[in-house]
C-alpha cells in the first residue's frame, strides 16, 4: 500500500472539497433555475460576492495567523462613513478627481488604523482577539451612527464619479470584481511566495516554535490585522460608490459573519496554521451561488442564514473528517 500512501499525501483531498462543492452547486442552479447560466446573473453573482470576498481575503491571513477580527462589518460603514464626510469638504475646495483619489486614501488610512487598533489590542493588550474585536465592532459602529445620526451619509448629489466608479464596468466586467480579481493576485503571491506568508503560517501553526525561530510573532501577526484593515477600505470605497452614500446602521452589517464563512468553506482550519486564498475566493462564490439559488426558487430571505449556517457547519465538519482520514492514511 505505500503506492497509495503516497498519492493521499500528494493531492491533499480538504483542498480540493471547496471547488468539487462549487463545482456540484453549480450543477444543481442550473437544473433549479433557467436564468443561473445567463452571463448578466454569473457577472451579478460576481459583484455582489466581492465586497465580502475582498474582506474575506485578509480575514484568511487572520484567521491562519491564528486570529479572527468580528469588526470588519462596522469597520467597513465606519471607514466608508467617515470617507464620504471627507470627500464632501474636500469637494467644495479642489477638484473632483484629486477630491475622490485623497477620500479613497482618507478611506484606506481609516481602514488600516482600525486594523492595527486590533492588532494593538491583540498584541501589545494580549486580549484574546474574539473579545478584542468584539469590543471595536461596537465602538465602529457606534461612531458612525454618531457621526451620521442614525441616517445615510451622502455624497453631493451634484458629482456623480464616485458612482460611476463604483457601479461601473470595464471590458463588460464590474470594477469590484477586478478589484477582487487584484486584490486576490497579489494576496495570493504574498501568503504563498514571500517570507512573511511563510511566517504567518507558522505563528499559526505553533508560536512557540516560530518564536524560538526568531520570528517576530506579535509583528506578524499585528500585519495580518493591517492587511484585513486595507481590504475594509476596499470594500468601503465601492460600498460608497454603488449606492452614493453609506447607511449608518446596514452597510457592513454580517459582512464578518459572510467573511470568516468564506474562508473556513474555502478550506482554512479555524485552528490556523494554513490556509488557501484561492479556496476563499471559491468559498465566497459558494455563499453567493447559494444566495442567488434561493432567491431564484423563491425562499424567503429570512432562512439564508439558516442555510449559510448549514454550509459553515458542514465545512468544518468535512475538515475535521479529512485531517482523519488523511491522518490515518499517512500511518
Amino acid at each position: 500500500m505505500p503506492e497509495e500512501k503516497s498519492f493521499f499525501k500528494k493531492i491533499d483531498i480538504t483542498k480540493l472539497g471547496p471547488l468539487v462543492a462549487l463545482a456540484i452547486l453549480f450543477v444543481i442552479s442550473a437544473f433549479a433555475s433557467p436564468y443561473f447560466l445567463q452571463v448578466r446573473n454569473l457577472l451579478n453573482i460576481l459583484s455582489q460576492v466581492s465586497f465580502t470576498g475582498m474582506i474575506a481575503l485578509g480575514m484568511t491571513f487572520i484567521i491562519i495567523s491564528g486570529g479572527i477580527d468580528l469588526s470588519v462589518g462596522s469597520a467597513v460603514a465606519f471607514s466608508g462613513g467617515v470617507m464620504i464626510i471627507a470627500l464632501n469638504g474636500l469637494l467644495q475646495v479642489m477638484s473632483e478627481p484629486l477630491a475622490l483619489l485623497v477620500g479613497f486614501l482618507v478611506a484606506l488610512g481609516v481602514g488600516i488604523g482600525c486594523g492595527a487598533l486590533n492588532g494593538l489590542i491583540v498584541t501589545k493588550g494580549r486580549l484574546a482577539p474574539f473579545i478584542a474585536t468584539l469590543g471595536t465592532m461596537a465602538i465602529f459602529r457606534s461612531l458612525i451612527l454618531f457621526f451620521g445620526n442614525a441616517g445615510n451619509l451622502t455624497v453631493d448629489f451634484r458629482y456623480t464619479m464616485l458612482k460611476d466608479i463604483g457601479r461601473g464596468r470595464t471590458f463588460g466586467v464590474q470594477n469590484t470584481i477586478w478589484v477582487f480579481l487584484i486584490l486576490t493576485i497579489i494576496l495570493q503571491f504574498v501568503l504563498n511566495k514571500t517570507r512573511y506568508g511563510r511566517y504567518v503560517c507558522a505563528v499559526g501553526s505553533n508560536e512557540k516554535v516560530a518564536k524560538f525561530s526568531s520570528i517576530k510573532v506579535d509583528r506578524v501577526r499585528f500585519m495580518t490585522y493591517v492587511i484585513t484593515g486595507a481590504t475594509v477600505a476596499f470594500a468601503a470605497f465601492f460600498a460608497a460608490g454603488r449606492m452614493n452614500s453609506i447607511s449608518t446602521t446596514q452597510v457592513g452589517d454580517q459582512y464578518e459573519l459572510d467573511a470568516i464563512a468564506a474562508v473556513v468553506i474555502g478550506g482554512t482550519p479555524m485552528t490556523g496554521g494554513t490556509g488557501i486564498i484561492w479556496g476563499t475566493v471559491v468559498g465566497a462564490i459558494i455563499l453567493g451561488m447559494i444566495s442567488n439559488m434561493l432567491n431564484m426558487v423563491g425562499v424567503s430571505p429570512y432562512l439564508h442564514g439558516t442555510v449559510k449556517g448549514i454550509v459553515i457547519i458542514g465545512a468544518v465538519l468535512v475538515q475535521e473528517i479529512g485531517k482523519r482520514s488523511t491522518s490515518k492514511l499517512s500511518n
